[in-house]
């Protein structure tokens, strides 16, 4: 084995090992379920680990035939909220392992 070789052998495995890790935490991401809510909880939406709405939850005081605008604004507020929990929860999944990547010149 030439000088080095053995030293690129443990880098690859190294890298195997990652790539395994983030595909699980990919995994765990887009299992995962996180919400967020606006006006006091009037519009509760939910959202996947990896920003996918799945279900928003609208209470009947919410509704105003005679202000949708507001009505729209809540949605929006709650669906942003619940895609900052999203957000957050892949940073502190996904964030160890991109930083593990720099030191293989990836």
């Amino acid at each position: 084995m030439k000088p080095g070789g053995q030293n690129m052998q443990q880098m690859m495995k190294q890298a195997q090992k990652m790539q395994q890790q983030m595909i699980a935490a990919q995994a765990e991401l887009a299992a995962a379920e996180v919400t967020g809510s606006a006006g006091g909880n009037l519009v509760t939406a939910t959202v996947s680990g990896t920003g996918e709405l799945k279900a928003l939850v609208i209470d009947p005081k919410a509704v105003d035939p005679d202000d949708t605008e507001t009505l729209a604004d809540l949605v929006v507020a709650a669906v942003r909220a619940a895609n900052d929990q999203a957000q957050a929860l892949a940073s502190q999944k996904m964030g160890p392992l991109a930083g593990g990547l720099g030191g293989l010149g990836m």
